[in-house]
């Protein structure tokens, strides 16, 4: 079985959110990012915001560093 994650390092955010997250599955990475997006960058849980999240997931898992968008 292979990892999934999302990297907040990857976009660029005014707190600067280091938070990397990662899971055995889509579904569970999917649920534990929308809790991260929702309560600390204060979106709105939506069908939209699930459908964005999803297209930022990863194969594996995050590295220690990684480059910032600028």
């Amino acid at each position: 079985m292979s990892r999934v994650f999302i990297d907040c390092r990857e976009f660029p955010s005014d707190i600067g959110c280091s938070v990397a997250l990662c899971a055995d599955s889509e579904s569970e990475l999917l649920e534990a990012a929308v809790q991260h997006a929702v309560a600390v960058h204060k979106h709105e849980d939506s069908p939209e915001l699930r459908s964005q999240l999803k297209t930022m997931f990863h194969n594996g898992t995050p590295p220690a560093e990684t480059a910032r968008s600028a």
